[in-house]
């Protein structure tokens, strides 16, 4: 196929060869990956500025994204790919297979970095969602900060640059510059543009809110080695529809939920503000679990506690009238679930768990595919499978919970998207809605909500 540029992909890769180091911020379905892969094909060949290409991506988007796309276009079928992936000796392999792009998925960073020592051979990296690089403590961060000096040509490229705050910004800014524009430390970075938030008994900051004007400050330094896009002003997409589907408990599960929530609750510090994130975290999360109609024991046993939500997944799935879904689950004891009652329905279903699956989604041949958000948020083209998303376990993840539905809302879509959540009245899935309806410091939101639960259930109400 011949790839015709659009005016903001010429743009965006005449930008990647004249700029050594770039964020390329660009919207999901703005077509990054042929864009960085058309700069890599006038780097290579017709500029003989670069010689080794690493790919970093997530795990689904390394194993087929990249390779696909490079295929599907006459211009970069010449790219020699070899996908870093397996065992490690496939990967040895992998990286001993002449190839202009090697890829990589990001959790195996630190070992590249380890394999290599001193003699780093990649004078170009993408990171494909360098928003998975957004935190300074990571290991992965560091391994890639530590070889930077040896990177002539760095591309970062995501859709969702700070998805949970500023702060988010300064680990990606730091691998272009070094900490030129940001500060070379974190807490220089949060000094000059944030404020301490809450506070606990102990004097310990649990967070920061930018500064006034913090957030036109951060954008106008990084200007010179950032582009940002948003879809909307570039694409004519299909309109997108957000359905919200309440789910009532019967009273047999209604009361197992409030005694749970009750129980959990009462276990947890007399004082509010000695409430850890990782215990509001465990509450939630089996909160949660029992919304959607089962809970793991201490030994990972799966114990049904209630149908409520399959009914209403099975009434709206009959409701699509043969219409595919893209169904996301949140526990594995959902997506046994949800098998089992298919399992006499006549419906094609489907894990998504290989290329194999993508190309047959968009092929037609698949009635229901079922993914877990954090493995399809990425990178993955299924637009052509359908256009219904069902959630059917909710995400606090608000960049998971966006990328994930840019599956199908994105250029080349036909049809409107529309967007159902299953929603249990009266539960967890209603503060989880209204924290993605938020879309800013879910983190904090998680906190407030529960506590705003605790005081109800302490005082009786």
């Amino acid at each position: 196929m011949e790839f015709k540029p659009h005016d903001y992909q010429r743009h965006c890769i005449d930008k990647i060869i004249e700029i050594p180091k770039l964020g390329l911020f660009l919207d999901m379905g703005l077509g990054k990956t042929v864009t960085t892969l058309t700069a890599v094909r006038e780097l290579k060949y017709n500029r003989f500025a670069v010689r080794k290409v690493l790919v970093i991506a997530p795990k689904k988007v390394a194993e087929g994204t990249w390779t696909k796309e490079k295929d599907k276009w006459d211009h970069t079928k010449i790219l020699r790919v070899s996908p870093v992936l397996g065992s490690q000796a496939k990967r040895i392999r992998a990286l001993n297979t002449p190839a202009d792009i090697y890829i990589i998925n990001r959790e195996n960073v630190c070992w590249l970095v380890d394999y290599y020592r001193n003699a780093w051979p990649f004078d170009m990296v993408v990171v494909d969602e360098s928003s998975s690089f957004k935190s300074h403590k990571a290991k992965r961060f560091k391994a890639l900060a530590a070889v930077m000096p040896k990177i002539d040509r760095l591309v970062e490229l995501t859709g969702t640059p700070s998805p949970n705050g500023l702060d988010d910004l300064w680990a990606q800014v730091f691998l272009l510059d070094g900490g030129e524009r940001l500060g070379r430390r974190y807490t220089q970075f949060r000094e000059r543009y944030f404020d301490p938030g809450r506070r606990g008994s102990d004097g310990m900051v649990y967070n920061y809110k930018a500064k006034p004007g913090s957030e036109e400050s951060i954008l106008d330094r990084i200007a010179d080695i950032c582009i940002s896009m948003k879809a909307e002003d570039y694409l004519q997409l299909p309109d997108l529809t957000y359905h919200q589907i309440p789910v009532v408990l019967d009273p047999k599960a209604e009361k197992a939920y409030h005694d749970l929530e009750r129980q959990m609750v009462l276990e947890l510090p007399e004082d509010e503000e000695e409430i850890s994130v990782t215990s509001a975290a465990a509450l939630s999360n089996k909160l949660l679990q029992l919304a959607n109609g089962a809970l793991y024991d201490d030994d990972h046993g799966v114990h049904e506690v209630h149908t409520c939500k399959i009914e209403a997944f099975l009434e709206l799935i009959e409701s699509l009238q043969g219409k595919p879904a893209l169904v996301f689950y949140s526990f594995q004891h959902d997506e046994a679930r949800i098998l089992d009652v298919l399992k006499k329905s006549g419906l094609r279903v489907r894990e998504l768990k290989t290329v194999r699956d993508e190309d047959d989604w968009n092929a037609g041949k698949v009635d229901v595919l079922l993914a877990h958000p954090a493995s399809a948020a990425y990178g993955l083209n299924l637009q052509q499978g359908g256009n219904h998303v069902i959630w059917f376990g909710l995400t606090w993840n608000y960049e998971l919970y966006t990328q994930a539905n840019k599956r199908l809302h994105r250029q080349g879509q036909t049809e409107k998207v529309i967007i159902h959540h299953l929603v249990c009245a009266g539960t967890r899935d209603e503060d989880v809605m209204q924290a993605l309806e938020k879309k800013s410091d879910v983190q904090n939101w998680v906190m407030q909500s529960l506590k705003a639960r605790i005081k109800a259930i302490k005082e009786g109400k």
